[in-house]
């Protein structure tokens, strides 16, 4: 195919999936399940591992995928948002969908999706619904042998619930996305738990106390063995299995994605070797990833939540004992309910915070992330942009030379940033991240 005909087209797609990304979220389960059933259900064709929860819930399927690998299985990856590009989030043997794969599907589907909205354009299927589509009909042309699935948002409702998994996995419940899951952990817990299927096991991670409830009571109703983090190994971390990604909660997701291996099937072949091995060989950007830049120590981080803070808390406070010295902070966040607690724990371990603005409608403004700021802060605050603090692939502005600087907030922030550091990654797609 002519190369300069391929980018045009893509870029005409681009423009239809945005269209459909820009006309909201659209949070329900039954028109999923209409769109597959017109695609013959491609979700049922290769087993599942379904992945929810508030934070990990990304790393814990990095980690399941790996171990899978790890045992010589053809795997499948889905998962949401994208970093720096859109094929990211449909992986098989961790290579992303490809442009030329992405025209493909969408000048297949698009006619399908018209069809099924004929009578009613409610019926047609959102951005995250046609991304969706691509994913299960990719494992299941690629013959993946095994998926591991992300819930998009919540679980009940998740254009991702069409599947009947393996196995569920529930990492993490916190305060997140109340909007459209609710104000409590218990009823978040209710939403997540939507995705535990009759008599299918769930693996669930470290919990409050008033979520694990509910989780456990609808586990129950569903004739379902629920098996903990907690339970198996304690809460002496220590004990945990390790892995190649830094920071105690990573051995949360450790312990979590090892349970989810020991509780498939003895012909998976996932021995305890290939789990060490699989845990070992992990590939997960932007999840306290250290790289160097600019004659600096460079630390991306995607906590970009209330339950985010507190781990960010923890690393911030093992760096500090490392370092010796306090980081710049570079910071943007979406939302003053995730802002408030992130600048809070920033607050007491930087030297320097850098304010800055993802390129997402719901981002926080310099002046609203600047009245959060604590009062106490006596350190620089600085507001800026990502082209002034990464100027060019081996350039950072922030902190000065021999510092360490830490990029934290939001996951768009950091596909931002990487797309100035790696520009081998291709042009950022920032417009089709949201959701």
């Amino acid at each position: 195919m002519n190369p300069s005909r391929t980018t045009a087209e893509y870029a005409a797609i681009q423009d239809y999936l945005f269209s459909l990304k820009a006309r909201g979220v659209r949070y329900g389960i039954d028109r999923m399940n209409d769109w597959a059933g017109a695609l013959g259900h491609p979700e049922q064709a290769v087993p599942v591992i379904h992945v929810a929860g508030t934070n990990g819930k990304g790393s814990t399927a990095a980690m399941i995928e790996a171990i899978l690998r790890a045992a010589g299985w053809r795997t499948g990856l889905y998962t949401s948002p994208h970093l720096v590009r859109l094929g990211e989030r449909v992986q098989v043997d961790r290579q992303h969908l490809t442009e030329a794969e992405i025209i493909a599907y969408a000048n297949e589907l698009r006619p399908v999706a018209e069809r099924v909205s004929k009578y009613s354009p409610d019926d047609h299927p959102s951005f995250f619904e046609f991304m969706t589509a691509m994913a299960f009909l990719q494992f299941k042309r690629r013959g993946c042998d095994i998926a591991v699935i992300e819930v998009g948002l919540g679980g009940r409702l998740d254009a991702t619930n069409v599947v009947q998994p393996e196995i569920a996995v529930i990492t993490s419940i916190g305060l997140d996305h109340c909007e459209y899951l609710g104000d409590t952990v218990e009823k978040i817990a209710a939403e997540k738990a939507g995705i535990i299927k009759p008599g299918r096991p769930v693996v669930i991670g470290r919990l409050p106390a008033g979520a694990e409830r509910v989780i456990r009571q609808i586990a129950l109703e569903r004739g379902s063995r629920v098996i903990s983090v907690v339970g198996e190994f304690g809460r002496d971390v220590a004990r945990y299995p390790a892995t190649n990604l830094e920071g105690d909660y990573q051995r949360w997701n450790a312990a979590t994605a090892t349970l989810v291996a020991r509780l498939l099937p003895a012909r998976w072949k996932l021995t305890d070797e290939v789990i060490t091995r699989g845990l070992q060989a992990i590939d997960w950007p932007g999840r306290w990833q250290r790289l160097s830049v600019g004659g600096r120590k460079l630390i991306l981080d995607t906590s970009h939540n209330p339950e985010g803070a507190g781990v960010l808390e923890s690393n911030l406070r093992r760096l500090a004992r490392d370092d010796r010295s306090k980081p710049a902070v570079v910071v943007g966040v979406l939302g003053a309910a995730r802002a408030r607690p992130l600048l809070d724990v920033i607050a007491r371990h930087a030297g320097a915070i850098y304010l800055v603005v993802p390129n997402q409608a719901r981002a926080c403004s310099h002046d609203e992330l600047g009245a959060l700021l604590p009062a106490n802060f006596s350190g620089r605050v600085v507001h800026s942009t990502v082209p002034e603090i990464f100027p060019s692939a081996q350039s950072c502005t922030a902190g000065r030379e021999g510092d360490t600087v830490v990029v934290t907030g939001s996951v768009y922030l950091i596909g931002e940033v990487m797309e100035r550091i790696a520009p081998e990654r291709g042009a950022g797609e920032g417009r089709l991240q949201d959701f």
